[in-house]
């Protein structure tokens, strides 16, 4: 079996929140520790990467901060009423991680900074208008992947005709991102079988529908799906085992390279690197890629 990956190492600007904290009148040197909410969507590696990313960065840069970290457990109105609990808390910073989640501090909070990170598409989620800069009291980044690009070298690796996606219907990110494929299929040629589901439960028996009917799954940042990522990889081992042939997989996600045979991996469209699981996984899992953001300023101004 051969593996595709092409990893995506995204992070949430840390950058653009102690931006935030530095400009707001609370001096992170005061005496008053600094509090910050940060919730999001569901549990799984990507979020919890991302939220443990923020606390590091933060104490790395001598912030001393108090955290209420909360998981909406993908239910949109437990996140309404995390929203809920960062205002009456009057926390110094609410960060959203994932679209429903932001969504809901956005519109529940109005007079204290609120960051969003992994937000596949802010603006048609409605959080901001530009992704210029930030807007009122809302800031943050966008995971946005090059959909287009990933398929067009899906289709070149693996010669697909039909291309499968399974995506959250209820998640905007999801809903946006469909739209994508399904241009880009159309552009280069390809058939497209979709599969939707609901909550995560649904994953498994969404990937059995369509995995024989398809050349390939293109996954993108479907946090739903992702949150249930055991499942599809459960399905990707029992084809292999019943077909005894090649599957190929492209993926931001370094937990699916764990079923991998060989490893290729892929940046600004050209093979960087080849070799097997036992070679490339160790040092793929300790790499870091630098970000370079934009520092935020008050009123949703930003400058370089």
């Amino acid at each position: 079996m051969k593996l595709v990956n092409k990893i995506v190492f995204s992070a949430i600007a840390a950058a653009l929140l102690f931006g935030t904290l530095s400009c707001s009148k609370k001096s992170a040197n005061s005496e008053k520790k600094v509090k910050i909410g940060i919730a999001k969507i569901v549990q799984h590696v990507a979020l919890d990467s991302v939220e443990q990313g923020i606390v590091d960065y933060l104490k790395d840069n001598g912030i001393d901060a108090e955290y209420d970290l909360q998981n909406a457990n993908g239910d949109v109105n437990t996140a309404a009423q995390i929203a809920l609990k960062y205002k009456d808390e009057n926390v110094d910073v609410a960060v959203g991680i994932a679209t429903p989640v932001a969504l809901a501090l956005a519109n529940s909070i109005k007079d204290i900074p609120v960051v969003f990170g992994t937000i596949t598409d802010p603006l048609g989620a409605g959080l901001v208008t530009t992704l210029d800069h930030g807007e009122g009291n809302v800031t943050g980044m966008s995971d946005a992947i090059p959909t287009e690009q990933h398929i067009a070298l899906f289709k070149e690796i693996a010669g697909i005709k039909t291309l499968g996606y399974i995506y959250t219907s209820s998640e905007a990110n999801s809903v946006s991102s469909l739209e994508l494929v399904k241009n880009a299929c159309q552009k280069l040629g390809l058939n497209l079988v979709t599969q939707s589901i609901t909550n995560s439960s649904e994953v498994k028996q969404a990937a059995e529908t369509i995995v024989n009917r398809v050349d390939g799954i293109y996954l993108t940042t479907d946090n739903t799906v992702f949150s249930a990522l055991s499942s599809l990889i459960q399905v990707f081992e029992n084809m292999r085992s019943r077909t005894h042939g090649s599957i190929l997989i492209i993926s931001h996600q370094e937990r699916i390279l764990n079923i991998a045979d060989e490893i290729i991996v892929i940046a600004d469209g050209q093979v960087k690197q080849t070799g097997s699981k036992d070679e490339l996984l160790p040092e793929l899992l300790k790499t870091t890629v630098p970000v370079t953001c934009n520092r935020v300023l008050e009123g949703g101004r930003a400058d370089a």
